[in-house]
């Protein structure tokens, strides 16, 4: 796999997607066999031999996904806490510790703190807009992994890629960047000095709520094949369908992506002029902490959407369970909306921790229905309050 500067849906649409040979199909065959025969002990056809090691659609994805991300490598796993675990494992050992964000997605606490804090791990939450807060717990951890969300889940604060890499980098660290809520359309954080590309490829990689899934990207050929041994020899790997889906739906990542953004930006707009709300978090509003370096290091402002209420709890719940349009669900970045309360639902991991998300926040993930309908959905909604 190797770096295309190709223009971001040019890349999206044709990378690892050559056409089927014997056919001509331009939408390369779906391939279910869990194993593959050998021409003589060892002689292997292409390298493919059992299907957890490689298979034809998944190398497909891979290619896929490199090429988005403008990295050299990329792993597909069977979902985004699996891609997760498989590349901490690849690269830490018992003792070593990893720097995070004090607002990362409660999913990725609960691994870090709780599974691989088991396993020997650390852990460190600090705010990644605080430079000498995270250059003093990297020193004091000797910590060799800072994790980064930008935006992040649900709290929309946005980190400084390029600013985090060189702190990390300076104390002997790699970076990681979660990269979920942007999508490669918007950032490339390898671009910016990140290390290592996290997704939860469900989201707006996939696109449609209808597979679960996760990827490592990387440039560096050392990093790839410790990621590479971890992918084969735990198998968390992504099956033919889901990996065959993951591909369609990166394909039309960027034209979805424009319309989440107008649609969030419009939405956005809404909730802020209600007298119900009394913040509204969402990197586009100028006024937002993270704006510039928003604008500096993405090109729009993404499809999601958090909300606080002046109504405390209750008012937050009341919505949550009042709209239509926007469905109650986890998960986000499907083409429809949905609505999270994170609290009681994606981050209940994190209650009674420094990561707790306020009991008044709804997240939302707009979809790319008709924005009038979406703010009609809110507006009907509002008159439960």
């Amino acid at each position: 796999m190797t770096e295309n500067h190709q223009g971001a849906n040019t890349r999206f649409v044709h990378a690892g997607q050559e056409f089927e040979p014997v056919t001509g199909a331009v939408v390369p065959p779906l391939h279910f066999s869990s194993t593959y025969a050998q021409d003589g002990i060892g002689g292997l056809r292409n390298g493919y031999e059992y299907g957890r090691g490689t298979n034809p659609t998944r190398d497909s994805l891979q290619a896929q996904l490199a090429g988005a991300e403008f990295g050299n490598h990329a792993f597909s796993f069977s979902s985004g806490l699996a891609a997760e675990d498989s590349l901490i494992r690849a690269v830490l050992r018992p003792g070593d510790h990893i720097v995070l964000g004090n607002d990362a997605y409660g999913g990725t606490f609960r691994l870090i703190d709780r599974v691989l804090g088991a396993w020997g791990i650390g852990n460190t939450p600090v705010d990644m807009g605080d430079e000498a807060a995270l250059a003093a717990a990297i020193e004091k951890n000797q910590a060799k992994l800072v994790w980064v969300e930008t935006p992040s889940n649900p709290m929309m604060k946005i980190t400084d890629i390029a600013k985090v890499a060189e702190i990390a980098h300076a104390a002997g660290a790699l970076l990681v960047v979660d990269n979920t809520f942007a999508s490669p359309f918007l950032q490339q954080p390898l671009t910016l000095g990140a290390d290592i590309v996290v997704h939860s490829t469900t989201k707006y990689i996939g696109g449609h709520s209808d597979v679960v899934g996760g990827a490592v990207i990387v440039k560096d050929a050392e990093l790839a094949e410790k990621i590479g041994f971890i992918q084969f020899a735990v198998g968390a790997v992504s099956g033919p369908m889901d990996a065959f889906l993951t591909t369609r739906g990166l394909k039309t990542l960027g034209v979805r992506m424009r319309t989440h953004s107008e649609n969030a930006a419009q939405v956005a707009q809404w909730l802020r002029e209600r007298s119900e709300v009394e913040r509204v978090l969402y990197p586009g509003f100028e006024d937002h902490p993270g704006h510039e370096i928003a604008k500096k290091q993405m090109s729009g402002f993404g499809g999601m959407v958090s909300v606080q209420f002046n109504g405390g709890e209750s008012a937050a719940r009341k919505i949550a369970e009042s709209t239509k349009l926007f469905t109650l669900a986890e998960s986000l970045g499907g083409i429809e909306s949905l609505m999270n309360y994170p609290s009681e639902m994606t981050h209940a991991s994190v209650k009674g921790t420094e990561l707790a998300v306020p009991v008044n926040l709804l997240r939302l993930s707009v979809g790319i229905e008709d924005p009038a309908d979406l703010i009609e959905d809110l507006e009907k909604a509002f008159t439960n309050l």
